[in-house]
């Protein structure tokens, strides 16, 4: 595929980088959208989005420090140009200190929590669906091996940057990741004038999370680590059913532009 967007001399933009960027711009677009329709401070819930972004930014790069520090120590400035090296645990704990840190952010400034999150949700959802395009369409991520004529990549940069196969059939799972996931987006924006209560949409986006991945993961090269993998699935679909079936926790604030009474 195009791994490589542009290149300016020795300078190379890679897809993959420009489409993650692409995404984050369009979660956050979509973050203040969902804030004003749910009554929230747009200014704080922008500040929650920026300090959760930054933190998991920063904070995955410093974990292929730690989990590579041997390599880093003979190039240091490896860490500020593509990271090759992909372990599979540090996306899931790096975006945990990322919405830890939103979450202390939001309590210090008294801004609801749950509220907030759900209106975090599903601009979350829309930005990972951009992601897995970028990464489709630069060869990372990719899945597994295919009888069927699905993807095949010949681009010897994604083989350097990415480690991808070339010549060979692929699933294109990162598309089955981002149709999965524009489906739970259309699915939460859907239903957002019908919940009822604070968390509940959050919720479904944990819950659809936790079901979906380990049936992707069989589609997914790089499962290395099935168990760590599992054990977030397990955590995510229970956190999403107990905000959801708690029907009597965190009343929901309804606003205006719902149209629909306050529950009873």
């Amino acid at each position: 595929m195009y791994p490589r967007l542009v290149q300016f001399g020795h300078v190379a933009i890679p897809t993959y980088g420009a489409l993650t960027a692409l995404a984050l711009v369009a979660a956050l677009a979509a973050a203040m959208h969902f804030a004003r329709r749910l009554s929230l401070d747009t200014n704080k819930v922008w500040t929650i989005s920026i300090t959760a972004i930054l933190t998991t930014l920063v904070g995955a790069r410093l974990l292929v420090v730690m989990a590579h520090f041997d390599a880093f120590r003979q190039h240091p400035f490896w860490i500020l140009g593509l990271a090759t090296l992909r372990d599979g645990w540090i996306a899931p704990v790096s975006i945990a200190v990322g919405a830890a840190a939103g979450v202390l952010y939001a309590l210090a400034k008294g801004v609801p929590v749950w509220r907030v999150a759900d209106a975090l949700a599903p601009a979350a959802a829309l930005g990972f669906a951009i992601n897995r395009v970028g990464a489709f369409v630069a060869g990372v991520d990719f899945g597994t091996p295919s009888s069927l004529p699905c993807v095949t990549y010949t681009s010897r940069i994604a083989a350097l940057w990415y480690r991808t196969p070339a010549g060979v059939p692929l699933h294109p799972v990162q598309l089955y990741e981002a149709a999965a996931t524009l489906v739970v987006f259309a699915l939460l924006i859907w239903w957002i004038p019908r919940r009822r209560r604070e968390g509940e949409i959050a919720g479904m986006a944990l819950f659809a999370f936790g079901v979906a991945s380990p049936i992707l993961s069989l589609w997914r090269a790089d499962s290395a680590r099935p168990a760590f993998s599992l054990a977030i699935s397990v955590v995510a679909v229970l956190a999403g059913a107990a905000l959801w079936l708690d029907r009597g926790m965190m009343p929901r604030h309804y606003t205006a532009s719902d149209g629909l009474p306050p529950a009873r």
